[in-house]
This record gives structure tokens, C-alpha cells and sequence, in this order.
């Protein structure tokens, strides 16, 4: 008899967390019962799926390595422009990011 009250309350707990139930204020129908709410992610967001943005954001993450090599001034010929998702100074073979007055020397792998 115990199981049979907390099975019907585990029931209805479920029910109600899985179904889009909502009681309304006002309406023809103040009840109303779905089966799904509307999804809040947002394709471009972080951390949603199918975000190619995000997979773009981690991919960059994980392949660029900042290094403790520093030069004060760059190179002569050094081009500053979009490599590998971010934005650096291409001097020759060799990636520099600005980071403060210094520039740190990065590792695109």
C-alpha cells in the first residue's frame, strides 16, 4: 500500500517536470498540458549544441598555446590578421600576440 502512494507521487512528480504543465489565468482553456517546452538555447550561444561558433571558440582554444617567448618589437615585414581563429601578428613562420607592451609568441598546432 506504501509503494502504491509513492509510485503514484513519483508518477505524477514525473508527469508534471516532463509535460509543459501550465495553469492559466485567464482563457477559454486555463488548463493546458504539452509534452515539450520550447528550447531557451540559441544557435551562435555558448555552449549549445550545433553551435559552430562555440566548436570554433574551443577548437581555437585547445589549438593555440601562448609561450613564454617575448620580443618587445616585431619583426619588420610581420602582418597583423585573422590566423586559426584569432587575431595575430604572422612574422615569417612565427605567431605573436600582443599582450601589453610586450609581444608573446604563439603556437598554432
Amino acid at each position: 500500500m506504501i509503494y502504491n502512494k509513492l509510485f503514484l507521487a513519483l508518477g505524477l512528480a514525473g508527469f508534471l517536470t516532463f509535460t509543459g504543465f501550465h495553469i492559466g489565468e485567464q482563457g477559454s482553456m486555463p488548463l493546458s498540458i504539452s509534452f515539450a517546452t520550447p528550447a531557451g538555447a540559441v544557435i551562435g550561444r555558448p555552449l549549445t549544441p550545433l553551435s559552430y561558433a562555440g566548436v570554433a571558440r574551443r577548437t581555437t582554444r585547445r589549438v593555440v598555446t601562448r609561450t613564454t617567448t617575448t620580443i618587445a618589437v616585431l619583426p619588420a615585414g610581420c602582418r597583423y590578421g585573422p590566423y586559426y581563429g584569432g587575431y595575430y601578428y604572422r612574422c615569417g613562420g612565427y605567431y605573436y600576440a600582443k599582450s601589453g607592451n610586450v609581444y608573446v609568441q604563439v603556437i598554432v598546432q
